[in-house]
C-alpha cells in the first residue's frame, strides 16, 4: 500500500539507484580497460617477437580497443588483433590479412606466450607449414614442442622438421578402392617413423644416407624435447 500510494517516489528511489549502480560498474569497467591496455602492451611484444622467430621479419602486431554496446561480464572493452606482415603496410585486421598457413603461425606465436595461462587442452595446426622451410620450420617444430607441455597438439604437416618433433607420429594415406576414395590413417613405429621422414626429406627414391638423415633428424628431436 505504502509502494502505490507513493509510487513516483517508489520508482524514483529505483531509477537513482540504478543509475548509482550503473556509475559503479562504469568505473570497475575503466578501471579493467586501463589494466587491460596496460598488459596488451606487454602481450603484443612478447606475440611479435614470438612471430618473428616463426618468419614474420619485418611483423607488426597490435591490438585496438573498441568499445561495445552494452555492459558485459569482460567490461565495456571490444578488442581487436591488427597485422601488417610487410614492410611499408599499415596494419589491418588479423582476420582480414592472413592466410590460413600464416594464421596458423599467428596462433602459435600468440598460444606460445600464453601457454601457462590458456585453459584450452586441444590445439589442432593445418597447413602451419605453408610457405617455410629449413631454420624456419624448426622454430616452428621447436615452438610447437613448448606449447606439447600443457596441451595436446595435432598438427597436419609435411615437414620433416616437424613431424620428427612429434610425441606420436601418424600417417594420412589416401587409396581408391572399389572405386571410392578411402582415407586411412596409421600410428607408425619408431622405424616406420623414419622411413616416412626419409620419404620427405628424399622424395620417391629412399638411399641409406636420406635414412641416416632422417634417424639424426629424429635423435636431435629427441634432445630438444628432452631440454
Amino acid at each position: 500500500m505504502q509502494q502505490l500510494q507513493d509510487f513516483d517516489q517508489y520508482i524514483g528511489n529505483l531509477k537513482q539507484k540504478l543509475a548509482d549502480a550503473e556509475q559503479d560498474l562504469k568505473k570497475y569497467c575503466d578501471k579493467v580497460s586501463k589494466i587491460r591496455k596496460k598488459y596488451a602492451k606487454k602481450l603484443t611484444g612478447a606475440v611479435t617477437e614470438a612471430l618473428k622467430d616463426l618468419n614474420f621479419l619485418d611483423v607488426k602486431f597490435e591490438m585496438e580497443f573498441g568499445q561495445t554496446a552494452d555492459y558485459t561480464a569482460n567490461g565495456t572493452d571490444d578488442p581487436e588483433f591488427l597485422i601488417s606482415t610487410n614492410p611499408g603496410e599499415p596494419v589491418k585486421p588479423l582476420g582480414k590479412v592472413a592466410s590460413g598457413g600464416e594464421l596458423s603461425r599467428i596462433m602459435l606465436a600468440i598460444k606460445t606466450v600464453l601457454a601457462d595461462q590458456d585453459a584450452i587442452e586441444t590445439l589442432i595446426f593445418d597447413e602451419i607449414d605453408s610457405g617455410i622451410s629449413g631454420r624456419t620450420a624448426q622454430m616452428v617444430s621447436e615452438k610447437m614442442n613448448v606449447l606439447a607441455k600443457n596441451h595436446q597438439i595435432i598438427c597436419i604437416t609435411h615437414l620433416p622438421q616437424i613431424a620428427a618433433m612429434a610425441d606420436a607420429h601418424y600417417l594420412i594415406e589416401k587409396s581408391v578402392e572399389n572405386k571410392t576414395t578411402v582415407s586411412k590413417i596409421k600410428c607408425l613405429s619408431g622405424e616406420e617413423s623414419i622411413d616416412e621422414l626419409a620419404r620427405m626429406l628424399g622424395g620417391v627414391e629412399i638411399t641409406e644416407k636420406v635414412r641416416e638423415s632422417a634417424r639424426e633428424m629424429k635423435e636431435l628431436a629427441h634432445q630438444k624435447k628432452c631440454h
